[in-house]
């Protein structure tokens, strides 16, 4: 037997002759790799961003000018409703799912997710869920107009959209359920030997802290669209006054779901960005264990701090809302001087990855400091439901989600798809995304202040100019993410080879592998010191 023959017959034995990816439609379907999986869910991601990123385009036309232009009142509020929505559950959290997908099992030296079938299946849930969602475009009374928070009773009065985005919800919801658990038992039972809690990378502890509210609420969620559902169809009066129901109380019910769900969205970005820091300011973390006890905290804090959103329903208690929601912005604060810690003296190099990142740490600095004037009861009254909240949430979503996306994306796509993206195409991707989310959001606090309401499709005279700006900032960056999805598709096309470490100060696991990554990594467990 010769040694050709015999290598090949070693390489048998340890598995490898699986190495190479299955090709053709199949794979896709029933894949049950992780990298694979993680994969569809970034795609997914993609085209519901760019989707319900087209219906923010609409919205801001219709606003380009005062006055009825483009659409009846009956069809803007479909497009904020579906945008609001599809934005949350079908761009941004199969997006952080599709990171943990990838990145989780690479991080911590595990071969798969602990439950790769399950995997496959909380994927494949979300296209379905999505295309009944769009689908309500197309039946008879149009999409769903009732605003995303789904309060009664427009949601118990509306035609059949609103039965089918119940159900679409629903769907997400178990999917997100499923994803979450998958990821909660990968982290704690498949690490390396050596790996002990302390040593893992702060994406896994803050994707292990976000699995956990994800547990904790999402059947919230469920319990109180439930009851949106036997109300418009089984008799009963959880939510419709005339029954003697309370309107109000869906209101915190959703909340309590939906302000966790602030942070679902935020913490593992929060990890993304503390991956990023230390990498290119060429430090180690500054203060890891306090990062990781200042998101137990927030995580511990969210849960108590729903009813911010309801100050003017008269139905809350406001000393204790206002005050927790207070102190939720100091553990947040203890991450920034964290984040600054590391920073600090270091040997920067703003590559793309960590421009985002900082365009992350000053704007989101933004949207957090807004987020402490609502939380003041005397303050928020008299800008409650105007486009300051607008402006409020937008600079906490945008540069806390959609930053993140692309500091996390930069930062991995060496890794993922063996090639180098264009630097330059990528900085001018970053600049025109800042100045365009900045001219969008920015002059939404000055309108908001001055009291345009929010959710209308008209306006005053007098909010005319600020308006023109922000539609012109937001068209700017819709039309800087087609740059984007260039970048990327001309990245897994080709361009310079990456290195199996292609950040100098890169230190993990996941830089111990070739790039690209190779579609089964650590069949043996590697050790960490």
């Amino acid at each position: 037997m010769n040694t050709a023959t015999i290598a090949e017959a070693s390489h048998r034995e340890h598995g490898h002759e699986h190495d190479h990816a299955p090709a053709g439609i199949a794979r896709w379907l029933t894949s049950t790799n992780h990298k694979d999986i993680g994969t569809l869910y970034l795609w997914f991601s993609l085209f519901m961003f760019f989707f319900a990123g087209a219906l923010a385009m609409m919205i801001r036309a219709e606003l380009f000018q005062p006055g009825l232009q483009l659409f009846q009142p009956a069809v803007f509020n479909q497009l904020t409703t579906m945008h609001g929505l599809i934005m949350i559950f079908g761009a941004i959290m199969p997006s952080l799912v599709g990171f943990a997908n990838w990145q989780v099992p690479l991080m911590i030296g595990a071969s798969d997710m602990a439950f790769p079938r399950l995997n496959n299946w909380s994927f494949w849930l979300l296209p379905a869920a999505g295309l009944l969602l769009i689908s309500t475009f197309f039946v008879p009374g149009g999409a769903i107009s009732g605003g995303w928070t789904m309060y009664p009773p427009l949601y118990i009065q509306g035609g059949i959209a609103y039965d089918i985005s119940i159900l679409a919800i629903h769907i997400m919801g178990v999917s997100s359920i499923m994803g979450a658990i998958n990821i909660i038992v990968t982290i704690l039972n498949l690490r390396a030997p050596g790996m002990t809690m302390m040593k893992l990378p702060m994406f896994v502890w803050t994707w292990l802290i976000t699995a956990f509210l994800l547990v904790a609420v999402m059947p919230v969620l469920a319990c109180a669209i439930t009851m949106l559902l036997t109300d418009r169809h089984f008799g009963t009066h959880f939510f419709s006054a005339a029954g003697g129901g309370d309107p109000v109380m869906f209101q915190h019910i959703f909340w309590f779901f939906g302000h966790p769900e602030v942070y679902i969205i935020a913490l593992p970005f929060f990890g993304i960005i503390t991956e990023v820091l230390p990498v290119f300011s060429r430090k180690p973390i500054f203060g890891y264990k306090t990062l990781v006890y200042a998101t137990i905290a927030i995580a511990a804090l969210s849960v108590s701090v729903w009813a911010h959103h309801m100050y003017v329903t008269g139905a809350v208690l406001l000393p204790f809302f206002s005050f927790m929601t207070f102190m939720i912005a100091v553990p947040t604060g203890v991450k920034y001087f964290n984040w600054i810690g590391t920073i600090w003296r270091g040997s920067l190099t703003l590559n793309t990855s960590m421009t985002f990142a900082i365009g992350f740490l000053t704007t989101f600095l933004f949207g957090g400091l807004t987020g402490i004037i609502l939380a003041s009861p005397a303050l928020d009254f008299p800008v409650s439901d105007t486009y300051f909240v607008v402006a409020h949430f937008h600079y906490v979503l945008v540069p806390g989600a959609i930053f993140g996306i692309f500091a996390s994306a930069y930062y991995w796509l060496p890794k993922w798809t063996g090639h180098m993206y264009d630097e330059t195409l990528a900085k001018l991707h970053f600049w025109m995304s800042f100045i365009g989310m900045n001219l969008a959001f920015f002059p939404m606090h000055f309108v908001g202040l001055a009291g345009m309401p929010r959710r209308i499709p008209d306006y005053n005279l007098q909010f005319a100019d600020f308006n023109m700006l922000s539609s012109i900032g937001a068209f700017t960056f819709g039309a800087t993410q087609f740059l984007f999805l260039f970048i990327v598709i001309k990245c897994i096309r080709g361009g310079k080879p990456a290195p199996a470490k292609p950040w100098d100060g890169a230190e993990g696991l996941e830089w111990t592998v070739p790039s690209p990554a190779p579609y089964h990594t650590f069949s043996t467990p590697p050790e960490v010191k």
